[in-house]
């Protein structure tokens, strides 16, 4: 048996370790709708149990199973438009209205479905396999022979008694009996839950914590009743009977399933939920289905397209209508060889108008080609590679923490080059969370003489708004210098003032109230003391960054915390009257732990002078509020050093306490442990009124500021997006000064901008919150925050004339109001014609809202990143959620759409990739771009084509015209199995090709030229103006083929037995030119060639031949019309490899012209990059911080023509 833990005991240290209740609440939601589950614990036999009927502990998270596989996929299949239409024709070309064989379409439509599906059943096999491997687990349970013995976590059952180990996960959801801790504490990591990183502490109750062995369980049984299966991690309502007496249960005694057991030898408890009944699986849910712009437009242009086809179709219906009934004319026939009189329905012309019908229905099936059946496939395959090379980014991977980019899905590829605004958070996004102790002010003194990024920015400021000025201010430069001959080793310590250091606050004139500030920092916390062994050195394991820094600063001020026993802490202090180290031990009362809406900390300890203190920290939002009338005697000027703190970029904290009267506590902790004992709904703010009833009047003692360092290249990262014409929104919960210097800091807010500052802090709203009329100050503050926008507007209007960038800066109580209905256009609007736009103390709910707003009211790509728990609503609300995955956890991650590890790899993210994959994937859609207005050269570009729709609209618009050439009979032009591998094989590996590996600039250009990016914003690309002019380009491409090939082959000798061509040679030819054509457009239209683009362009024509050739030798019963065609007829005559010369040059002509045209006197950005090589130095100077796109890309056109001219 594993050694027990022992000396710890955490019963009175933690809050929830108050609850020792005797259940005088009535538990009256036990029992009703939603809280009926009942548990039997360690009791088999009960028949009750056995009814109860609960789930094992299997788990799936596979989308399909054998049984519905086949039904389930193949209608995931037909939800697209496409398929819908295949499937009706493949089932429609079994009847005598088919115009070619059946097999030649259900072959095609099969492979194209089968590889879907195929990749689906791969993709949920991964599943399948990974669901096995967690299902196989073992853990120990109790069993009937009362011992523990490993089993299968499938295998486990309600009420099931496990045992489970140090870093093994929880099983089940279980309800914590004991541990190896005494008083049943112990450590969990709930991670792959919530994504935080930090520990969180758990306790059973005390009349389970004793159950520690086997042999203490053979009599143990209990009843707990619950809440029914939920996905609320952080609620739970219970109540456990054991020996007869009922016991409130809270989420501090629940382990949920997979969270881990950390720093304890092991714990006992008992299954309460199983399976897909756990916390966890109830989380389980799909996240938000996004898809992207231009997939949501290729369903359009599939409609389109339909349209077309069902023009078409009437077209020749009307057509053969009218020249079938013209075959039957005063009782005579006029076609008598076709003989009308022997005919089916079909071709009956005394019934024209049912054969003009029925000739409809087989329009619908031939001319079905001009919708590409290959074309989801080839999109998705091309979006996974997409994503991998992505994933393989060297230039994305953070060595430090062994990161790599993940692009956790693959539909939003093409967003990336789209996006019009990012949100973004600022701690643990801009900066590192690695957080070090600058300053401080205590009894109204500042010390520290650390400086930082921000107040460097701020030098520089002060230089340029006085050109006066060679060179920083002397004392700024003066700290630069102390801090980089003095700089420490200590992790989390930069903090350095030789008044307090090395013990020299002694001779303070305020040492009493630096002994009283050190010994908040020492004491008021929930850190763990570790000791190395082999060092002696401590390293403390606490719950944020901020936590660990300040235990560290009292450390190193002579205030060190080395240990933690039941209910004390232990420091080293530094005495300041004999100056030596002391032992002093403070008795652990109460932690009254932080949370975002007390934004505040407090512990109560009982000192060796037995007197009660109350230490505290917390935001000066709240602590200034609770300050005692006598406790203000530093107010003002502390005030000054954290507004100093705050322009400075810093994270402040105000540090407080007060001594408490031993009749005040007594009467104080009955109500606290009543309120913390109660199971009412009102229970939360029942503590929350007790804690905030003896955090009041407390005594001032100072503030901390601890430095949040900028991540490495974020300021250059911004300045490359916003050079990229990107809007970059920041949404921070920082106060004001914080969030503006940070914002300078990293180039979000630059010189010459014009800052909109909307705030409430006025005089006129302070008087009316002190009056406390609510409704009194929410009309004051709407009119006070519509009044602001209105004024920031007018602000802009002025400002548009003379190019002047502005930056929006609103606090979380003004955005409040700013989001209500009839303001929230208003702020858009404002807003939107912001350069910059800060948004400061926004809560995670705001940040969702806003997000909200700009997707919604701008109708452009809007990408937000983040890397906490309180960025997930902001991620998912966004078109692209961009988690990071720092020292926050995983929550972002998991919730986001990509994943990066700094900040300063979004840069590459969008300008590159983004910038790629747009392009390759309007590429294989649509044209390249032009600028709006120049609508002439539009039809045709040198460097994109329509390839999909292009290709299919050449093919499919010869069928048209063959069949008016021959009388709109439904005569295919070529042979089945031609008409079937057009789009499978001979067609569709170039345009993969084209969407995985072309580009227009190298990653190089990409990023030294961020205005390119600009493509994607404009969505130049991927117009219906573009779609439909390279639908005509089709069209015409159809018609040379189609009237050349006809002219040139026909009514002549084309054998050299003097043979003229039949309709056979005419489908080889036609078809030939059409390969041909279409994979020279695709070459000529290439940036960049790879072998893979030679061998699968030149290869798809070569296999064309092959095809042919072999397919020939094939007996004419399958063959039919191609049978030896290549070998005896085509491939022995001049005449056809002429005419495929002569026609494929003619329907490239007027491509190259117009691409020719286009580039010379209508060039594009990467035209002019690309031809005119400007150099970096002139293109930077015509970009600015402001303006739009178009105007820079313009002004770039006219720096051309005055080059030429």
């Amino acid at each position: 048996m594993p050694r027990r833990r022992k000396g710890i005991q955490f019963s009175r240290i933690y809050t929830f370790s108050c609850i020792r209740s005797s259940f005088k609440e009535d538990y009256s939601q036990i029992g009703q709708s939603g809280y009926s589950r009942i548990v039997y614990c360690n009791d088999y036999e009960n028949p009750q149990a056995a009814s109860l009927n609960y789930g094992k502990n299997y788990v799936s998270t596979t989308k399909y199973t054998m049984a519905n596989f086949i039904p389930k996929s193949l209608f995931e299949q037909f939800r697209r438009v496409a398929n819908v239409y295949f499937i009706v024709v493949a089932c429609v070309s079994f009847s005598p209205l088919a115009p070619y064989r059946a097999v030649s379409v259900v072959v095609p439509l099969t492979i194209v479905i089968g590889a879907t599906m195929a990749k689906e059943a791969v993709e949920d096999w991964r599943r399948k396999k990974q669901d096995i491997e967690v299902n196989n687990r073992k853990v120990k349970v109790y069993g009937n022979n009362h011992a523990f013995h490993q089993t299968k976590w499938k295998e486990l059952r309600v009420g099931d008694l496990v045992k489970v180990e140090k870093d093994e996960f929880f099983p089940a959801d279980l309800l914590l009996l004991s541990s190896s801790y005494d008083d049943g504490i112990c450590y969990v990591e709930t991670m792959n839950l919530d994504g935080e990183t930090n520990l969180k502490l758990k306790q059973g109750l005390g009349v389970t914590s004793a159950l520690r062995d086997e042999s203490s369980f053979h009599q143990f049984k209990a009843l707990i009743k619950c809440e029914d299966p939920n996905e609320h991690l952080y609620s739970f309502i219970g109540s456990l009977n054991y020996d007869e007496i009922h016991h409130p249960l809270s989420p501090q005694q629940i382990l949920l399933r997979d969270s881990k057991l950390r720093n304890t030898d092991y714990i006992y408890g008992v299954v309460i939920f199983t399976g897909h009944d756990t916390k966890v699986m109830q989380n389980a849910t799909d996240p938000p289905s996004k898809r992207s712009n231009i997939e949501r437009k290729m369903d359009k242009i599939i409609y389109v397209l339909f349209s077309i086809l069902v023009f078409i179709a009437s077209v020749g219906s009307v057509f053969f209508g009218f020249r079938t009934k013209e075959d039957f004319s005063n009782g005579r026939f006029k076609r008598w060889y076709l003989r009308p009189d022997d005919s089916t329905a079909l071709f009956d012309p005394r019934k024209a108008a049912l054969a003009a019908f029925f000739h409809f229905l087989t329009c619908l099936m031939l001319y079905g080609y001009f919708i590409p059946i290959s074309l989801y496939v080839s999109i998705e395959i091309v979006k996974v590679i997409q994503s991998i090379f992505i994933n393989c980014d060297q230039e994305m991977y953070f060595e430090e923490a062994d990161k790599p980019a993940q692009a956790r899905t693959s539909n939003l590829n093409e967003e990336l080059g789209q996006v019009h605004t990012i949100l973004s958070d600022k701690t643990g996004t801009l900066t590192c969370n690695s957080m070090e102790f600058l300053k401080c002010s205590i009894a109204g003194i500042a010390y520290g003489r650390g400086i930082t990024i921000e107040e460097d920015a701020m030098a520089r400021r002060i230089k340029d708004d006085k050109p006066g000025l060679q060179d920083s201010p002397s004392h700024i430069r003066e700290h630069i210098n102390e801090l980089v001959d003095s700089r420490t080793p200590i992790k989390g310590f930069n903090f350095r003032d030789e008044r307090i250091m090395n013990g020299q606050w002694v001779n303070e004139p305020q040492s009493d109230v630096i002994q009283k500030f050190s010994r908040v920092l020492a004491l008021c916390h929930t850190a763990i003391p570790e000791v190395d062994n082999e060092s002696g050195e401590i390293s403390y394991e606490a719950e944020s960054p901020d936590e660990a820094v300040f235990v560290i600063a009292a450390k190193v001020l002579g205030f060190e915390f080395y240990k933690r026993t039941q209910t004390s802490i232990s420091l080293h202090e530094l005495d300041s009257n004999t100056g030596s180290r002391v032992d002093r031990s403070y008795k652990l009362l109460h932690v009254l732990e932080f949370s975002s809406s007390r934004k505040r900390m407090s512990v109560i300890v009982r000192n060796e002078e037995n007197q009660l203190l109350l230490l505290c920290k917390g935001a000066d939002s709240v602590m200034f509020e609770r300050l005692a009338e006598d406790g203000r005697m530093f107010e003002a000027k502390t005030k000054d050093h954290i507004s100093e703190y705050a322009e400075a970029g810093l994270r402040t904290l105000v540090i407080a306490y007060r001594e408490l009267g031993e009749e005040e506590y007594r009467i104080w902790q009955e109500e606290f442990l009543k309120a913390k004992n109660s199971v009412s709904a009102d229970r939360d703010s029942m503590v929350d009124a007790a804690t905030d009833r003896i955090e009041r009047g407390l005594i001032l003692l100072g503030a901390t500021a601890v430095e949040d360092k900028l991540q490495k290249g974020v300021p250059e990262c911004i300045e490359k997006l916003a050079h990229a014409g990107i809007k970059i929104w920041v949404l921070t919960g920082d106060k004001m000064e914080t969030a503006v210097n940070i914002g300078y800091a990293c180039s979000l807010l630059r010189q010459g901008m014009k800052q909109i500052v909307i705030t409430l802090d006025s005089p006129e709203i302070n008087a009316l919150e002190k009056e406390g009329d609510k409704e009194a100050i929410a009309k004051a503050s709407h009119e006070s925050i519509a009044k602001q926008i209105h004024e920031g507007k007018s602000q802009v209007s002025s400002g548009k004339e003379s190019s002047v960038a502005f930056a929006l800066v609103i606090d979380g109580n003004s955005l409040a109001f700013a989001l209500m209905g009839n303001l929230e256009s208003l702020f858009l609007d404002l807003a939107i014609d912001c350069a910059s736009v800060i948004c400061c103390r926004s809560s995670p709910k705001q940040k969702a809202l806003v997000t909200r707003l700009v997707k919604m009211g701008t109708r452009k790509t809007t990408l937000a990143i983040g890397d906490g728990a309180n960025d997930v609503g902001m991620l998912q609300e966004a078109d692209i959620g961009v988690g990071i995955s720092g020292v926050e956890g995983m929550q972002a991650v998991m919730s986001s759409d990509f994943a990066i590890s700094q900040f300063c790899f979004l840069e590459r993210l969008l300008l590159v990739h983004g910038h790629w994959c747009y392009r390759r994937i309007a590429m294989m859609l649509s044209g390249d771009e032009f600028g709006f207005k120049m609508l002439f050269p539009l039809i045709f570009s040198r460097t994109r084509v329509c390839y999909f729709f292009y290709k299919n609209m050449t093919f499919g618009f010869t069928l048209f015209c063959f069949e008016a050439y021959t009388s709109f009979s439904g005569q295919p032009a070529y042979n089945d199995w031609y008409m079937s591998f057009y789009n499978v094989f001979f067609t569709s590996l170039p345009v993969i090709a084209l969407g995985v590996f072309e580009q227009d600039v190298s990653a190089r250009l990409c990023l030294q030229f961020p205005l390119l990016y600009q493509e994607g914003v404009q969505n130049v690309l991927f117009r219906w103006l573009r779609i439909f002019a390279w639908i005509f380009n089709g069209v015409c491409s159809s018609v040379i083929i189609f009237f050349f090939t006809t002219h040139s082959i026909l009514h002549q000798a084309f054998r050299g037995d003097g043979r003229v061509a039949g309709s056979e040679v005419l489908a080889v030819t036609m078809y030939t030119c059409v390969v041909w054509t279409v994979n020279c457009q695709m070459a000529l239209s290439l940036n960049y060639f790879t072998w893979v683009h030679h061998i699968l362009i030149w290869g798809s024509i070569l296999f064309w031949y092959i095809f042919l050739a072999i397919y020939g030798s094939i007996p004419p019963t399958i063959s039919t019309s191609a049978y030896k065609v290549l070998v005896e007829a085509c491939g022995s005559s001049p005449l056809y490899w002429l005419s495929t010369l002569l026609v494929v040059v003619s329907a490239l002509v007027p491509f190259v012209s117009y691409s020719a045209f286009q580039t010379r006197f209508f060039p594009m950005y990467h035209n002019i990059i690309q031809r005119q090589g400007l150099k970096g130095s002139a293109l930077r100077a015509s970009v600015g911080f402001s303006g739009s796109g178009k105007a820079k890309i313009r002004h770039l056109k006219e720096k051309l023509w005055n080059r030429r001219s």
